[in-house]
């Protein structure tokens, strides 16, 4: 599998210490409130996971489906959401992958905005640094990248390559495969 990966972007152990970091501002911005945290399936489970756990606070867990990509490397322009949560009267925190063309996450966030919550905030792992067609922010950002295709700790190209421990760039070769 590793084979597809051109290099390395972020290592494991940067992954975990920034973890550690936006753990604490969570925790800091919501220390005594009742959270609930919305995780955006596939690309934010193993995300959601490892920041879970790094937050001492009690909090309620939902996730909803949301894609834009079918089966190769450019958004469809479409976004599907599935599953959504019953979010009324709290304080909701959601957590994506990355942050690239912004369509997944103005939808999201425009969908879950109807639901009233008392405040809905943004965490994502990645956030791309390009001109987007979507205004939309995050309070949080793991990682700035480039623009480029990236893999690995849930990140995928056609629902492979999730379980790389690290985040990588996919080689140009495997996307032609």
């Amino acid at each position: 599998m590793e084979e597809f990966v051109e290099r390395v972007l972020i290592p494991t152990a940067e992954i975990y210490q920034r973890l550690d970091e936006l753990a604490q501002q969570i925790r800091k911005d919501f220390q005594d409130k009742e959270l609930t945290v919305v995780a955006v399936l596939n690309g934010s489970l193993i995300f959601a996971a490892d920041l879970l756990r790094r937050l001492p606070l009690p909090l309620k867990l939902d996730c909803i489906s949301a894609s834009s990509y079918h089966g190769g490397i450019e958004s469809s322009g479409t976004v599907n959401l599935a599953n959504l949560p019953d979010i009324n009267g709290r304080h909701v925190l959601i957590l994506e992958d990355i942050l690239d063309t912004g369509l997944t996450l103005t939808a999201i966030q425009e969908e879950l905005g109807k639901l009233c919550p008392l405040s809905l905030r943004v965490c994502v792992l990645l956030r791309k640094r390009k001109r987007r067609a979507h205004l939309v922010t995050a309070d949080y950002i793991g990682f700035d990248i480039e623009d480029e295709f990236v893999i690995g700790y849930g990140l995928d190209y056609q629902e492979k390559y999730r379980n790389l421990p690290y985040i990588g760039i996919l080689k140009e070769s495997a996307r032609e495969e």
